[in-house]
C-alpha cells in the first residue's frame, strides 16, 4: 500500500518550452510510462491493438502495458516524434514484444484512414483501438484562436476519430474494444483551451453514441477522461508557462499525474473483465471532481 500523494516524485518543474507537439526525450524531468514498474498478466494475450499517437505521454504507457499484457501492438506517431518512436521500439522489441510504429499525421485523412489498413495488415487483423492522438494549443483569449489552429485540432482530435473508427470496422468483430481518450477538460474546461475543450466534449458525445451503435454488435465503446498528467503537450504551448511550472499541483492530490497511471484503466477497458461496460468515461484526474 502507497499513499498516492507521494507514490510518484514530484520535483518542481523548471521553465522550458518545446516546438510543438513536443518530445518526450527532452522533457523535464522525464515522465513515467511504467517501463520499469509495469507487468503483465496475460490479460490481453493473442490481441491485436492499434493505438493512435503512441510514441509518447498516455499512448505511450497504453503501448507498453498492452505489450506487457501480451498484445500485438502498433501505434501513430507524427514524423516529428521519430525520436521517441525509436526509443518505444527499442525498449519494447528487445524484450521480445510484438510492436510497430508508423508515421501518419491525422491533420490529412488519407494517412489517418490509411494506418488502419496498415495496422490490421501487419497485426494479421485488428481487435483493440485506441484513440488517443491529440492536439492542445494554449490561446489566452478566444480571439488569439486561428481559423487554421481551430481547424487543425477539430481535425486531428475528433474528426481523424470518425475516420478511425469508419475504417476500423471492416476489422472489428464481436468481442473488440474501442477506447477514446477525452479529458476533464471536457466538463471544466479552461479558458485557455477552448477548441481543445471543445474537441474533448465532442469526444465523450461520440463515445456515448458509438457505444450505442455498436454494443448490440457486441464492440464495446468507452473513453477514458485524464486529468492533469505529465507529457510533452504542456511544455509544446499546451500550458502558458506561469500555469506549467505548478502543473497539477490544484488537484485534491497536490500533484500532476503520470501516464503510467492511466495505462490499467485501458488495459481494463481492453479486457474481458469490462465486457459489461460500454459508453462509459472513466475519470483519472487526481481527484478532481468532472
Amino acid at each position: 500500500m502507497q499513499d498516492p500523494r507521494s507514490q510518484y516524485s514530484t520535483p518542481d518543474i523548471p521553465d522550458q518550452r518545446q516546438t510543438e507537439p513536443g518530445l518526450d526525450t527532452k522533457l523535464n524531468p522525464r515522465a513515467d510510462h511504467g517501463i520499469d514498474t509495469y507487468e503483465g498478466s496475460g490479460r490481453l494475450q493473442g490481441r491485436k491493438a492499434l493505438i493512435t499517437g503512441g510514441d509518447s505521454g498516455i499512448g505511450r504507457a497504453v503501448a507498453i502495458s498492452f505489450a506487457r499484457e501480451g498484445s500485438d501492438v502498433v501505434f501513430s506517431y507524427l514524423p516529428s516524434e521519430k525520436q521517441d518512436a525509436l526509443e518505444l521500439l527499442e525498449l519494447l522489441q528487445k524484450d521480445g514484444h510484438t510492436v510497430n510504429g508508423f508515421e501518419s499525421d491525422f491533420a490529412k485523412e488519407e494517412q489517418a484512414r490509411e494506418l488502419v489498413h496498415k495496422a490490421a495488415k501487419t497485426l494479421g487483423g485488428l481487435d483493440i483501438v485506441v484513440n488517443n492522438a491529440g492536439k492542445q494549443v494554449y490561446q489566452d483569449s478566444i480571439t488569439d484562436i486561428s481559423t487554421e489552429q481551430l481547424s487543425d485540432t477539430f481535425t486531428v482530435n475528433i474528426f481523424a476519430m470518425f475516420w478511425i473508427c469508419q475504417e476500423a470496422l471492416q476489422y472489428l468483430e464481436p468481442g473488440s474494444s474501442i477506447i477514446n481518450t477525452t479529458s476533464i477538460q471536457a466538463t471544466q474546461p479552461s479558458p485557455g483551451l477552448l477548441d481543445y475543450a471543445s474537441t474533448k466534449g465532442a469526444i465523450t458525445t461520440f463515445t456515448r453514441g458509438l457505444a450505442q451503435e455498436l454494443t448490440p454488435n457486441g464492440i464495446r465503446v468507452n473513453a477514458v477522461a485524464p486529468g492533469p498528467i505529465w507529457t510533452p503537450l504542456q511544455p509544446s504551448y499546451g500550458q502558458p508557462q506561469e500555469k506549467l511550472v505548478k502543473f497539477g499541483q490544484n488537484t485534491p492530490l497536490g500533484r500532476a499525474g503520470q501516464p503510467a497511471e492511466l495505462a490499467p484503466l485501458y488495459v481494463f477497458l481492453a479486457s474481458q473483465e469490462s465486457s459489461y461496460v460500454s459508453g462509459e468515461v472513466f475519470g483519472a484526474t487526481g481527484g478532481k471532481l468532472r
